[in-house]
């Protein structure tokens, strides 16, 4: 059963670049996924004849909400239709917690539990996103992370609470029986070293389940 928001925060701006009234009702949900750990956050748009405004990240405002990381990295993708990235995730202690959005486009994304302990191992999320419902998602350190591109010229932003670190890199194969991702469609792209990964149990892992 889904839970109910951990907070909703509004955020207090005197940005003159925004649309007329949107910084006195900037408000952030975030809502916990079916695995509580993997957060749902979205924050509203307000348009006009320009375009439109949102926050994609208030560190104040997050922190205040419940959402209290860091972010020291910023990455972007283009993709095609089809192409998937992952499941990817670094080892700890270089463990990244990754907030992703698209900025264009549609993308399925995907977060799986592969902390050893917890009670929901190897279990997965998936949510789509996209440009038109400005939803993120939340992927903490212990999770994989992968996602497939559902239209072309999709243009995913991801923030990083840790830097890429190459000799920590891991993955598992996306389509892994045991896991059993529900894809939307199928991949027609995707780089020999991720359709040749290991399985979850075969993958080299070293993430604990904390409770807290």
């Amino acid at each position: 059963m889904r839970q109910p928001p951990i907070a909703m925060r509004q955020s207090d701006c005197t940005d003159s670049h925004e649309p007329d009234g949107a910084c006195k009702a900037i408000a952030v949900e975030i809502s916990h996924t079916e695995i509580a750990d993997v957060l749902a956050i979205r924050s509203p748009k307000f348009g006009d004849a320009r375009g439109y405004f949102t926050e994609v990240h208030n560190a104040s405002a997050w922190a205040d909400a419940g959402f209290d990381h860091t972010f020291v990295q910023d990455n972007m993708s283009v993709s095609s239709k089809g192409t998937l990235r992952g499941l990817h995730y670094q080892l700890h202690p270089h463990g990244q917690g990754k907030l992703v959005r698209a900025l264009r486009g549609v993308v399925f994304d995907v977060a799986v539990d592969i902390r050893d302990g917890s009670p929901t191992f190897g279990k997965w999320i998936g949510r789509t996103l996209s440009e038109e419902n400005g939803l993120a998602l939340w992927v903490p350190p212990g999770f994989a992370h992968g996602f497939l591109v559902l239209e072309d010229n999709t243009q995913i932003l991801y923030k990083c609470t840790y830097p890429y670190t190459p000799e920590a890199e891991r993955a598992i194969v996306y389509n892994d029986p045991e896991i059993g991702i529900e894809w939307p469609l199928e991949a027609t792209q995707l780089k020999e070293r991720d359709a040749e990964a290991p399985g979850l149990h075969d993958a080299d892992r070293n993430f604990r389940y904390c409770d807290r």
